[in-house]
């Protein structure tokens, strides 16, 4: 059996790596310069940006024992410090209620409890809503001082059309009486996963796991290919398929008996010959992705701020989220006396911003930090922009009806899977996305799992049991 992977992300290339490993002929075709997808991580000038930041956490020992096999020596555990950005003030996350009393102030933070216990005395019955959601949680005062702006700035619509789907996933399980229970240590034997303070990171970086794992799918005889895009895929029949690559320019087809994806579902449904159906074509095309870009600033101070990120909420400051990849580790700069900073914005490809000459883009940056008062015009010694396209699946209200048109249509093609955040159209975390490949694996193996269960279970994200 001959397999190909495309995409070169965590999903792909734990799909690979499984199957190279147990002898399987498999080649991996990704589009970009260099694997990892949006875990990759960039190296400018020897200072080491990552993509945002990417914890290494699990629950799946499957997970744990190939990040342990590839990279036996070099995963550090790391402290967590992450805090808000407020009308100037900084809160921190996990909560720390006298931290945000004293910022909030009295009359605020007094206001807030009033709203909180209003809304769960009287919650939206059947939140269909981001904002419903949250509010049902938090209050209507939290969720626009902590949630609303953040959120839009991510997603560029209004909370209302976001499916509390999202919520749902990233945040359940938190509210504001177990965030306030955690700061005081009073939540039992439940660990509220999104305020864990420490997780493993590489040594250097995400990237420098995905670049050894693509060593490792090659060392056991599997081909890695980059600049290699998959533009379409004739389905010749449930094990015969005829894949036309795209190798920078240079086109080539190549016969598969099965394939595994992680390329954007939306893409992967229109590169199909003969084309799907019309309602699959339009589901495709309804849905929608969201696109961001990393402005990496190199900074002549030694020290900054704390923080390993912070995010933005006050609307004034365009970037929604800011790294120190220092604060991750040392070893991403390769002089102590300068700082690297990651300032993440997001958009849609057809916003000006994304278009724009990276030298607007870098003042766009270089203005947020000052204004921020973490640096000056001046301590800015280099930077670089890195684009990120179609970085996250996008919630909009019908974005479950319209998979599951796609994904009833692709359970006909029993050869072809589909893996990973953009393959299934779900913002997965990078352990999600690593099970999903070794489901599609398995699955050549015999074996009967359904990839699209993965990351299914409610309580995943934020509730760790002891």
């Amino acid at each position: 059996m001959k397999v190909i992977v495309i995409g070169g992300g965590p999903a792909g290339l734990t799909a690979a790596y499984e199957l190279a490993k147990n002898g399987q002929e498999v080649l991996v075709f990704e589009k970009d310069s260099q694997v990892g997808g949006i875990s990759k991580t960039i190296n400018y000038k020897g200072y080491l940006f990552d993509l945002g930041g990417h914890r290494f956490f699990t629950k799946f020992p499957e997970v744990q024992k190939i990040w342990q096999e590839v990279l036996p020596n070099d995963f550090l555990t790391r402290p967590r410090l992450s805090r808000i950005y407020y009308r100037g003030k900084f809160f921190y996350y996990p909560i720390k209620p006298f931290n945000a009393l004293w910022n909030l102030g009295p009359l605020t933070a007094s206001s807030s409890v009033f709203s909180y216990f209003k809304a769960r005395l009287k919650p939206y019955p059947n939140p269909t809503s981001f904002e419903e959601w949250v509010v049902n949680q938090f209050g209507r005062q939290l969720y626009e001082i902590f949630f609303k702006t953040y959120t839009e700035k991510v997603w560029g619509v209004p909370c209302q059309q976001i499916s509390a789907d999202w919520a749902a996933q990233r945040i359940q399980g938190l509210s504001l009486i177990t965030a306030v229970l955690n700061a005081f240590g009073l939540t039992g034997k439940q660990k509220v996963r999104t305020l864990i303070d420490e997780f493993q990171y590489p040594r250097k970086g995400p990237g420098q796991f995905w670049e050894t794992t693509a060593e490792a799918i090659q060392s056991y005889g599997g081909k890695v290919e980059l600049r290699s895009e998959a533009v379409e895929i004739n389905v010749k029949s449930a094990d015969d398929f005829l894949v036309k690559i795209n190798h920078n320019g240079s086109l080539e087809e190549i016969k598969a008996d099965a394939i595994i994806s992680s390329m954007p579902l939306s893409e992967l449904i229109l590169s199909l010959r003969p084309y799907p159906p019309q309602d699959v074509i339009q589901a495709a095309r309804r849905l929608s992705y969201r696109d961001f870009f990393t402005v990496g600033l190199v900074v002549n101070k030694e020290n900054i701020f704390p923080d390993n990120w912070i995010y933005i909420h006050s609307p004034e400051i365009k970037a929604g989220r800011l790294q120190n990849f220092k604060n991750w580790n040392p070893e991403m700069v390769p002089d102590l006396a300068t700082t690297s900073l990651g300032l993440e914005f997001f958009c849609f490809a057809s916003d000006p911003a994304w278009t724009q000459p990276e030298n607007n883009l870098i003042d766009m940056a270089s203005e947020d930090l000052v204004n921020l008062n973490f640096a000056q015009r001046e301590d800015i010694a280099d930077a670089v922009v890195i684009r990120v396209p179609k970085a996250y699946p996008v919630y909009l209200p019908d974005y479950q009806a319209n998979v599951k048109i796609i994904k009833d249509y692709l359970g006909k093609l029993p050869g072809l899977q589909t893996i990973g955040r953009n393959g299934l159209h779900r913002y997965n975390n990078q352990d999600h996305s690593m099970m999903t490949g070794l489901y599609a694996a398995w699955n050549l193996k015999g074996q009967n799992h359904s990839v699209w269960d993965v990351n299914a279970e409610e309580e995943y994200h934020e509730i760790q049991r002891d």
